[in-house]
């Protein structure tokens, strides 16, 4: 009775559509980190007739995608693709966020309500505020359009798949082996098969990452890079084997088999009427595991790759129903991470931030001021986190202290300035509300720091040591749509990010997701 009931409801929802013009048969979504719109142009010559050069003259070409918030990374990026909504709003503010209750970090879709099938680590979209266009997606069809998401990172591939989808895949950085949650109920054959067979880890020790062209051929390298081509390998001895694996665009040609697999395998776009989602995650990332801190061969040869990968899925779901029965979108993350530690011989202005040298003397310092006690929780990331009970049992305002504390720290080396949570709120500044848009009240630090560009953040209060070096790099990040309805442009004009969602939704017949903040872009249609 539910299935017949199922099938009614799917029957009037695409009668419906059909009076509105024909539907597509696959929904194709690309996410691809840190990717640029720079290299893209500069590289174009280079690039296959069908990846990326076939979005730029068949597409809609957005060439600056504003991301609007700081301190973006993989999930909270993909999270605003995929809501239409900022980080404050979403509850994906960055991969990692502080538990003010168990007082650690942990993974921001770290669930211990699942367990993970090839991986200890449990995750969930419970902690994503919204529904995404993979939910509508779902909602739409009355559960019968298939959702899957593949990405190499966990979390950016739970949010890709969404609270409604039938799965998300990801490769575990400790085994190599494809894992999932079991949130999702769904396993295809493939992916066993494949972590049987063909597992990363009886292969990783056989591979390696070398230039695909003459160095020569690659573009405005000096002098030390035209000569000495790199090898990187991944050995099972390396325990960082499977973080480089993935780091490298080898790591991009694997999701890209694992993606191409599951399209041909569970035969998306080709079940009746049904609209499916196929949403893949890749990475055109600096690779920070080079030696001498030059990535820049690196980055185009990761290029390179990138377009042939996206030639492939391209190519793929044009064999499985046509690309004219397909709707692509393909977006960045919206920002780029290219911070190195220059050598002391080039006398760069410099020096080391201490986390736990700043928590010691802002605590000493604010004891001095209301009365011995423990008054800094945790400093962690750009935000600093007071401890409220310690506070309280003083009858302290905690908006004094988090005020005091914030002009101690203005006056720390390597801090170039500071701001309370408050002064947050009420985003009297552009870059105040910039930096709104980033936090979520449930998880936001008391006082929020920006670190001086040059200065090295260095986490003591963790084993190992991390030191994270401090660079300001603004790039414009594009984002393309290529479906029958949409007209071949260029789109110069910035856009905002979270519009990308509601375009994707109209090119789809879609509701919007419910938290989406931003009208659809106004792209030129073929009719």
């Amino acid at each position: 009775m539910k299935r017949i009931f199922l099938s009614v409801i799917s029957a009037l929802i695409l009668a419906s559509a059909s009076a509105l013009g024909s539907r597509p048969k696959l929904v194709l979504t690309i996410v691809v980190d840190q990717l640029r719109t720079d290299m893209l142009e500069r590289l174009s010559p280079d690039f296959r007739a069908d990846g990326f050069r076939r979005l730029m003259e068949k597409g809609a070409w957005i060439r600056d995608v504003d991301f609007g918030a700081p301190r973006l990374d993989a999930a909270s990026a993909t999270a605003v693709v995929f809501t239409g909504a900022y980080p404050y709003a979403t509850g994906i503010t960055s991969a990692e966020i502080y538990d003010t209750e168990a007082r650690r970090t942990r993974k921001v879709l770290e669930d211990p309500g699942t367990i993970g099938n090839f991986t200890s680590e449990n995750f969930s979209p419970a902690a994503l505020l919204l529904s995404t266009v993979s939910d509508e997606l779902a909602i739409d069809g009355a559960g019968l359009g298939a959702v899957y998401a593949v990405a190499p990172d966990p979390q950016q591939a739970i949010v890709m798949a969404g609270h409604a989808g039938n799965s998300a895949f990801w490769i575990n950085d400790n085994t190599g082996k494809w894992a999932t949650t079991t949130y999702y109920k769904d396993v295809p054959q493939s992916i066993s098969q494949r972590n049987y067979k063909q597992a990363v880890a009886s292969r990783i020790d056989t591979m390696q990452w070398k230039p695909l062209k003459d160095l020569n051929l690659y573009k405005g390298l000096p002098a030390q890079k035209q000569y000495y081509p790199f090898r990187h390998t991944f050995p099972h001895s390396d325990r960082e084997a499977y973080r480089r694996f993935l780091a490298s665009p080898l790591g991009n040609r694997e999701v890209t088999d694992v993606a191409v697999e599951l399209l041909q395998s569970l035969n998306l776009g080709k079940r009746g009427d049904a609209l499916d989602m196929l949403s893949v995650g890749l990475t055109a990332a600096p690779y920070k595991y080079v030696k001498d801190g030059d990535y820049r061969l690196e980055l185009q040869d990761t290029y390179l790759r990138l377009d042939a990968d996206i030639a492939r899925l391209l190519n793929a779901a044009d064999k499985a129903v046509g690309l004219e029965n397909v709707v692509v979108m393909l977006a960045s993350t919206g920002y780029y991470d290219d911070a190195t530690i220059d050598d002391e011989k080039y006398r760069v202005p410099t020096g080391d931030f201490s986390t736990k040298r700043a928590e010691s003397l802002l605590n000493a310092y604010l004891s001095a001021k209301h009365g011995a006690g423990d008054y800094v929780a945790a400093f962690v990331g750009q935000q600093l986190y007071l401890d409220h009970k310690a506070i309280e049992d003083k009858r302290l305002e905690p908006t004094e202290v988090a005020a005091d504390a914030r002009s101690f720290l203005t006056r720390m080396s390597g801090v170039a300035d500071a701001y309370t949570y408050a002064e947050i709120l009420a985003q009297a500044t552009p870059r105040l509300q910039s930096v709104r848009r980033g936090l979520d009240a449930r998880t936001a630090g008391d006082i929020y720091v920006e670190f001086s560009p040059g200065w090295n953040v260095v986490d003591d209060n963790v084993y190992p040591v991390v030191k994270r070096p401090v660079r300001s790099t603004i790039a414009s990040t594009p984002a393309f749509f290529m479906s029958k309805a949409v007209a071949p442009q260029v789109i110069s004009s910035p856009v905002a990010a979270p519009s990308l969602a509601p375009t994707l939704s109209e090119l789809l017949g879609l509701r919007f997701p419910n938290g989406a903040e931003e009208r659809p872009i106004q792209l030129v249609g073929t009719r």
